[in-house]
């Protein structure tokens, strides 16, 4: 069985950060794909949609590779939240979530050009979020960090302080959960140490 090009449809460094952990160098095309033009209430339909909607775009350039989609959104208090537009609402947004709890979820899409067939699945896990004052979310939130990530923070860094525990698979919290990346590899006939550099 020919094995394709793993294709990373994202700019995320957390995301290339894991695959490159567990031996998969991808090769990183970022899909720049307009996420405002899709409205979904349902945060599991909508991380899907966003993680398919990526990847097929990346996908038409690569004829024979295997190329990933992801998205991440936080839902806490019922309101989905991606990334945060400036620090005003990052501000906003940790006063919510500081001593809260929410559920974090990531759609993960890959379309298999060799096969012409594609998946999508979402992984949830649960994120307790330690009391903060205001000047800890103030000074959080100055050091850009809170900006990059959905959710407005980053458990592999500054953000994990802030963390008391999850509940679920933890790389799923970082962009991608690589438990449910191996399941999916598989569904699609390979091995991932087909994907090893």
């Amino acid at each position: 069985m020919e094995i394709p090009k793993f294709v990373l449809a994202s700019a995320s460094p957390a995301r290339r950060r894991l695959l490159q952990t567990v031996g998969i160098e991808p090769k990183v095309v970022p899909s720049d794909f307009d996420e405002s033009q899709i409205k979904l209430e349902d945060p599991s339909e909508l991380v899907q949609t966003l993680a398919f909607s990526k990847a097929k775009i990346v996908s038409h350039q690569f004829p024979s590779a295997l190329v990933m989609g992801c998205d991440s959104v936080l839902l806490i208090n019922g309101h989905i939240h991606g990334k945060p537009k400036d620090e005003a609402e990052a501000c906003d947004r940790w006063q919510e979530m500081q001593g809260n709890v929410g559920d974090l979820f990531t759609g993960h899409a890959l379309i298999d050009n060799l096969q012409n067939c594609s998946l999508v699945k979402c992984q949830v896990t649960k994120v307790y979020f330690a009391p903060m004052s205001n000047d800890a979310i103030k000074a959080y939130v100055t050091t850009g960090e809170p900006l990059k990530c959905a959710g407005s923070f980053a458990l592999e860094g500054k953000g994990g302080l802030f963390v008391e525990k999850i509940e679920g698979c933890h790389s799923n919290v970082i962009g991608l959960s690589l438990p449910l990346l191996r399941q999916m590899i598989l569904e699609l006939g390979y091995q991932v140490k087909d994907f090893w550099h």
